[in-house]
C-alpha cells in the first residue's frame, strides 16, 4: 500500500496554522471618516426633504417648521387685532354712564366677556413665551405643534367672545328676546365658517 506523504502532511497543518493565526488588517471603513458625521447629516437631511417633497415642497422638517411657525404668527396677528377691538370695546362701556342701567343678567354676562378677553389674550400671547423659552434649544416642530394648539383654542375662545359681545349689544339696545335670536344665529354662523366650512373643503 502507498503511504501519504509525511511533508504533504506538514504542509496541510502547518497551511491551517497559518490561516487561523493570520491578522486580517483591518480596512478603514467610510464612517472612520472624518466626513463620517457630516455624510451621516447629508443622508438625513436628504432623508427629510424625500418626505417633505410629499405634499410637492422641497424642504426640510426644520424648514417645514420654521415656514408652519410664521404661518401661525400671521394667523396670531388677525386674531389678536381682533381680541383687542373687542376688548377695547368692553373696557369702554364700564366707563359709560349707563352701564349702571345692565340688570344682573347682562351685567354677569358682561364679566364673563370680560374673562374671556383676558383669556384670549394670554392665549394669543403663549407661542411668544414659549418661543422665548425654548430659543436655541433646537426644538421648533414642537414649539409647532403645541402653538398649533394654542390657536386652535384661542379661536374658540374668540368665537366665544364675538357672540356674546354682540348678544351684549343687542339685549341692552333691543330686548332680550332679539338678543337670544341673534345669539343663535351669530353661533350657527361661527360653527358654519368656523368648523364646518373647512370640513367641506377638506373633503374635496
Amino acid at each position: 500500500m502507498l503511504r501519504p506523504s509525511t511533508d504533504c502532511g506538514v504542509r496541510l497543518a502547518s497551511g491551517a496554522a497559518l490561516d487561523s493565526s493570520t491578522v486580517v488588517p483591518k480596512t478603514r471603513s467610510m464612517n472612520d471618516s472624518p466626513d463620517a458625521s457630516k455624510d451621516a447629516r447629508l443622508d438625513a437631511e436628504t432623508d427629510g426633504r424625500a418626505g417633505a417633497k410629499r405634499d410637492g415642497r422641497d424642504e426640510t422638517r426644520d424648514e417645514r417648521a420654521d415656514r408652519n411657525w410664521e404661518e401661525l404668527m400671521q394667523e396670531l396677528r388677525v386674531m389678536q387685532t381682533g381680541t383687542q377691538v373687542l376688548s377695547g370695546f368692553l373696557l369702554a362701556v364700564a366707563f359709560q354712564p349707563r352701564f349702571t342701567e345692565l340688570d344682573d343678567l347682562q351685567r354677569t354676562l358682561y364679566i364673563v366677556l370680560v374673562g374671556l378677553a383676558a383669556l384670549a389674550t394670554v392665549l394669543a400671547l403663549a407661542p411668544v413665551g414659549m418661543h422665548r423659552s425654548l430659543f436655541g434649544r433646537h426644538r421648533k416642530p414642537d414649539l409647532v405643534r403645541f402653538a398649533s394648539r394654542m390657536v386652535q383654542a384661542d379661536l374658540v375662545v374668540i368665537g366665544l367672545l364675538s357672540v356674546g359681545v354682540t348678544t351684549l349689544i343687542v339685549d341692552f339696545t333691543v330686548d332680550r328676546t332679539t338678543a337670544t335670536v341673534v345669539l343663535i344665529v351669530a353661533t350657527v354662523v361661527v360653527l358654519a365658517l368656523w368648523v364646518l366650512l373647512p370640513r367641506l373643503i377638506d373633503r374635496r
